[in-house]
């Protein structure tokens, strides 16, 4: 595996649902806003269908709110949602002009996705909300780049993107040392606290992301790491 490059300044983190980047990812922001890097987060949805005992609309509330402390434990104070439908995102040009317009606004040179592929690292099928926004970040890449693409937004286009990271990804070569931010990570994962309470099996945070963090750091030679599949811009 290889160092995800850090000399640049801006990220943008664009996810399915609250609680997606937060399963390693958040664990790479807080080391970088720690270095004094600028990350932004900006999230599909509200997660309102990820709770099955529960009222979509007060769903829709509580993980906002718990996306939001999340996001501020490692850092991050810039959190927006685009508002689509939760478990019913479609891949095509609609979605992928939002985060082209989500692109260009905020003018990142790292973007930080979730996992676009079939499956997760050891064989687990991913869901269906994850494959497409994970797919159409890497195409709205492309997108905000060509200022013949999406031309009615009226914004101009970004060429800026350096690479994509794509989290949980099984086809990960790249790392990032959080070494001294794992427990950042877990605090970050831990806000999420109506959503895992509702799951209805205990959940330990910081067994998951140290069973992610360990093993890589001893791959790569140090004390935590958390893998990544980058794909150049």
């Amino acid at each position: 595996m290889e160092p995800v490059p850090e000399d640049w300044d801006r990220a943008l983190a664009i996810v399915a649902h609250p609680d997606d980047l937060e399963y390693g990812g958040s664990t790479a922001v807080a080391k970088w806003t720690s270095q004094g890097k600028s990350v932004t987060q900006v999230l599909a949805t509200r997660g309102e269908a990820g709770i099955d005992g529960m009222d979509p609309d007060e769903v829709r509330r509580v993980r906002t709110l718990e996306q939001i402390e999340a996001a501020r434990r490692v850092g991050v104070a810039d959190v927006e949602f685009l508002d689509l439908r939760d478990g019913v995102l479609e891949y095509g040009l609609p979605l992928r002009r939002l985060l082209a317009a989500a692109i260009r606004r905020h003018r990142p040179e790292v973007v930080l996705s979730v996992n676009f592929r079939e499956t997760f690292p050891g064989g687990g099928f991913n869901m269906a909300d994850h494959r497409v926004l994970g797919l159409a970040v890497a195409d709205a890449i492309r997108d905000a780049a060509n200022r013949w693409v999406f031309r009615d937004l009226g914004l101009e286009p970004w060429q800026g993107v350096r690479f994509a990271l794509f989290g949980g990804s099984p086809q990960a070569a790249h790392y990032v040392d959080v070494t001294g931010h794992l427990q950042d990570g877990v605090r970050s994962l831990l806000a999420h606290e109506v959503y895992f309470g509702n799951l209805g099996a205990d959940f330990d945070a910081a067994a998951f992301l140290t069973g992610i963090a360990e093993p890589t750091g001893r791959a790569v030679g140090v004390e935590h790491a958390m893998p990544f599949e980058m794909i150049g811009a």
